[in-house]
């Protein structure tokens, strides 16, 4: 399958998983990856992560206005930020991103309808946050039907949301379903359905889990997969496996052995912390490979492999890394066309 098309299966790609598997540096390599393709694309960030930001090589934390993090393949520049927020939309071959939380989605929907004087009085008197005490999920749901607005205007070719760690995904995904069944009626049972609506539509919304090639994490996607198709109805794309180390040949030869044979002879000590790092080394990859195979075993869902990136940290030399990386391994999965 080619990057456009894949990228193109929905409007919406919810990115989650475990916390500390890597899940917000995914998101940041998949819009790299759509960006590369040409497409445009949107990330939104839920919780103020810098994550994202610091992949392409930004300072500034994100507010509620888009900031442009890559423009149409031109160098990535602090302070190229404010575009606006409104219908405008974004080029191909660029990514922008924007925060949003539940208070100021709030104040977004009330000036759509109007109401900006309301919304300030709502916020600044704290009346919100009783409100929020009195509706159990609203504020998950404030904050999806604004991803669902975006969605809806077409701004661009692909909204990226980086979820909440799994646990709270999972009520930040079932909270418009509950309050659908729950309120009788008015403006919040309206924007729950059209959330559920938005979620339940495979071509506008797919979730793509997040893992590391460990039995923990793939335990905890696992769960989470069949949870979120059974409790949700949202439709999941290919489980995205984080940090799997390159496969080393010939790892079981003695370092002192390996030298000989090259015409080199190794210090003992130094002979000695080779050898332990080839243990280490041999013992992940064979964990490695017991959990991407337990996992296609138990969840039949495509993967994709990510390299482990040996570095201290994320800038954008290593997200290309890794967005060339989803590329090679989406253009391995099959057409679903042809299929």
């Amino acid at each position: 399958m080619d990057v456009s098309s894949f990228c193109r299966q929905s409007h919406v790609l919810i990115v989650a998983g475990k916390g500390g598997v890597g899940k917000t540096t995914m998101v940041a390599a998949l819009a790299r990856m759509a960006a590369d393709a040409g497409l445009s694309v949107l990330v939104v960030e839920l919780e103020g992560r810098p994550g994202v930001t610091d992949a392409f090589g930004h300072t500034d934390p994100l507010g509620h206005d888009r900031a442009v993090l890559d423009a149409a393949g031109a160098a990535t520049v602090d302070g190229d930020t404010d575009p606006g927020d409104g219908a405008d939309p974004i080029p191909g071959g660029t990514v922008q991103a924007r925060m949003i939380t539940p208070d100021h989605a709030l104040v977004e929907y009330f000036d759509d309808h109007g109401l900006r004087r309301v919304s300030k009085r709502l916020t600044n008197s704290g009346i919100f946050d009783v409100v929020a005490g009195a509706i159990p999920g609203i504020r998950d749901v404030l904050v999806l039907g604004k991803i669902k607005q975006l969605e809806r205007a077409g701004i661009c070719d692909l909204i990226l949301v980086d979820a909440p760690a799994t646990g709270h995904a999972m009520t930040f995904l079932t909270s418009a379903s509950g309050l659908v069944d729950a309120a009788r009626g008015g403006p919040v049972k309206a924007q729950a359905a059209d959330v559920v609506e938005l979620l339940t539509d495979p071509a506008r919304c797919q979730v793509a889990l997040v893992t590391l090639p460990e039995e923990m994490p793939v335990n905890e996607v696992i769960d989470a997969a069949y949870q979120l198709e059974d409790r949700v109805g949202v439709s999941l794309g290919p489980v995205i496996v984080n940090a799997c180390y390159p496969t080393v040949e010939g790892l079981e030869v003695p370092a002192a052995r390996a030298a000989e044979a090259a015409g080199v002879t190794l210090d003992p000590d130094l002979a000695g912390a080779l050898d332990a790092a080839s243990r280490f080394r041999r013992t992940r990859q064979e964990l490695q490979r017991e959990q991407i195979d337990r996992l296609a075993r138990e969840l039949p869902l495509p993967r994709l492999q990510v390299p482990f990136v040996f570095s201290e940290s994320i800038g954008p030399d290593q997200l290309q890394v890794l967005a060339d990386a989803l590329a090679a391994g989406v253009s391995a999965l099959p057409d679903p066309v042809r299929a």
